[in-house]
C-alpha cells in the first residue's frame, strides 16, 4: 500500500493543469497594456500626478537652461574682450603708427632739405626711423590677417607698393640736392604730393577701419544680456508660480526645494545684471575716458606732422603761391581745436597742456620765418624753421610730438586697464552660472518628489 501512494505521488500532474501553467503571464501583459493605453495616459497626464511630474520636468529644463545660456553669453562676451585685447585693440595701434610713421617720415624728408647739400644726421636718421617703422607695421598688419578674405588687404598692398617708390623719389631729391641741382626740390615736392594725396589716405582708411573695430566691440560689450537676462526671469517666474500653485491646490505653503530653486535664480540672475553692469560700465569708462580721447590725440600728431611738412615744403620749394600756408593754417587751427577741446578728466592731461604750450611757442617761431622769408633773408628762415635753438620751430615740433606721443602711450594703457578691468569682472560667472543651473534642477527634484510620494 506504501509502495502503491509513492508511486502516485511520481506521477506528473494531469494534462488538464498544462493551460493554467501557459497562461500565467497574461495578467501581466494585461496589466502593462493596460497602463500603455492612450486613454489612461490621458487619465495620467491630467491627474495631479502626472501635472507635478510635467510641471516638474519643465521647471528642471528652465533652471538648466538659464545655467547654460548665462554660461554661454558671459562665455562669449569674455572671448570678445580676449579678442579685442589680443588682436583687435593692438591691430588698430599698429595702424595708428604706420599712420603716423607716414607722416613723420614726409615732414622729416622736408625739413632735411632746407640745409642745402648734405642734410643734418639728426634729421635724416629721423627720416630713416620714420620709413623703417612704417614697413614694420605693415609688416604686422599683413601677418594679422587672412589677405584672401580681409578687406583691408588692398590698402596695405597698396601703401607697401608705393612706400618704396616715394622712397626712390625722395632718393633722386637728396642725389639733386646735394650736387645744387634745383630739380631736388621738384623730385621732393613729388615725393611729399604721392605721400599726402595717396599713402596717408589709404593708411588714414585702414587706421580708421580698425579703431572702428574698437569701437564696434565695445559697443557689442556694452549691449545689456538679453537672452540671459529673459531666460533667467523666466525660470524665475515659473518657480514662483508652482509656489502659489502648491499653496492653492495642494495646501502647501512653502516647498523648501523650490524655494531653493528660486533662490539660487534671483542670485544668479542678480550676479548676471550686476557683473554684467559693472563690466559695461568698464568698458563706458574705457571708451569715453580713453578711446575718444586717443582718436583726438592720434589726429592731432597727424595733423603736427602735415603742419610741418607744409612750414618745410614752402621753404624748399621758395612758394609765394601762398597754398602751403593754407595748409599750414588749416592744419596748425585744427589741431588747436583738438588741443583746446581735451577733456580735462581724461587721462594726460598734463601732457597735452605741455603740447599746447610747444604749439603756442611753434606759431610764433613760424611767424618769424614767415617775416624773415619777407625781409628775404632766406638763411634767417631757414635757421627759424629748422635751426637747433630752444625757440625755434624744429624744437617746438619735437616737443609737440613727444608731448603728444606720450600722452597716447597713457591713454592706451588706460584703454586696455578698462577692458582687463570688464573681463575679469566675470570670471566666475560662467562656470558659477552652470552651478546654480543644476543647483535649482537639482532642488526642483527634490521639492517635487515628496509630493509625488503622497500618491503612491
Amino acid at each position: 500500500m506504501a509502495r502503491t501512494e509513492q508511486a502516485a505521488a511520481e506521477l506528473p500532474p494531469p494534462v488538464a493543469d498544462e493551460p493554467v501553467r501557459k497562461h500565467v503571464g497574461v495578467p501581466r501583459t494585461a496589466a502593462i497594456r493596460e497602463r500603455l493605453d492612450p486613454a489612461n495616459l490621458r487619465s495620467f497626464v491630467y491627474s495631479s500626478p502626472g501635472r507635478l511630474i510635467g510641471i516638474g520636468l519643465i521647471l528642471i529644463g528652465l533652471c538648466l537652461a538659464a545655467g547654460s545660456v548665462t554660461a554661454e553669453t558671459v562665455s562669449d562676451r569674455q572671448h570678445g574682450l580676449d579678442v579685442l585685447l589680443a588682436d583687435t585693440e593692438p591691430d588698430a595701434q599698429s595702424a595708428q603708427r604706420l599712420y603716423t610713421s607716414l607722416s613723420v617720415a614726409d615732414a622729416a624728408a622736408s625739413t632735411a632739405f632746407i640745409a642745402g647739400g648734405l642734410e643734418p644726421e639728426a634729421v635724416r636718421n629721423r627720416y630713416s626711423q620714420a620709413l623703417g617703422e612704417a614697413a614694420a607695421e605693415l609688416v604686422i598688419q599683413s601677418g594679422n590677417a587672412d589677405q584672401t578674405t580681409d578687406p583691408d588687404a588692398r590698402l596695405r598692398t597698396g601703401i607697401a607698393t608705393g612706400l618704396p617708390v616715394y622712397a626712390g623719389v625722395i632718393e633722386s631729391a637728396r642725389a639733386n640736392n646735394r650736387i645744387g641741382y634745383p630739380v631736388g626740390a621738384a623730385y621732393l615736392s613729388e615725393a611729399s604730393n604721392q605721400m599726402q594725396t595717396s599713402l596717408l589716405l589709404m593708411a588714414q582708411e585702414l587706421e580708421d577701419h580698425r579703431s572702428g573695430a574698437v569701437d564696434a566691440a565695445q559697443r557689442n560689450h556694452v549691449r545689456p544680456p538679453w537672452p540671459a537676462v529673459m531666460v533667467l526671469m523666466l525660470a524665475l517666474v515659473a518657480l514662483v508660480w508652482m509656489q502659489v500653485e502648491l499653496a492653492k491646490r495642494w495646501h502647501r505653503v512653502i516647498n523648501p526645494g523650490l524655494l531653493l530653486a528660486a533662490s539660487a535664480m534671483l542670485v544668479l540672475l542678480a550676479w548676471t545684471v550686476i557683473a554684467g553692469s559693472v563690466s559695461a560700465t568698464s568698458m563706458i569708462r574705457g571708451r569715453d575716458g580713453a578711446a575718444v580721447p586717443a582718436s583726438r590725440l592720434t589726429e592731432s600728431r597727424i595733423l603736427t606732422q602735415q603742419a610741418r611738412s607744409a612750414e618745410t615744403l614752402k621753404l624748399v620749394r621758395r612758394d609765394a603761391t601762398g597754398d602751403y600756408d593754407r595748409t599750414y593754417d588749416d592744419s596748425v587751427n585744427r589741431l588747436g581745436e583738438l588741443l583746446d577741446g581735451y577733456p580735462t578728466h581724461a587721462p594726460a592731461s598734463t601732457d597735452v597742456a605741455t603740447a599746447r604750450a610747444a604749439l603756442d611757442r611753434w606759431r610764433a617761431a613760424h611767424e618769424r620765418m614767415n617775416d624773415s622769408l619777407a625781409r628775404g633773408d632766406f638763411i634767417g628762415a631757414g635757421t627759424a624753421a629748422t635751426g637747433p635753438g630752444a625757440a625755434d620751430a624744429a624744437a617746438q615740433v619735437d616737443a609737440l610730438d613727444t608731448a603728444l606721443g606720450n600722452a597716447l602711450t597713457e591713454t592706451r594703457a588706460t584703454l586696455r586697464g578698462n577692458i582687463s578691468q570688464a573681463a575679469r569682472v566675470l570670471d566666475f560667472l560662467a562656470p558659477g552660472a552652470m552651478v546654480l543651473g543644476i543647483l535649482a534642477a537639482g532642488a526642483v527634484g527634490i521639492g517635487i518628489w515628496p509630493r509625488l510620494l503622497e500618491y503612491r
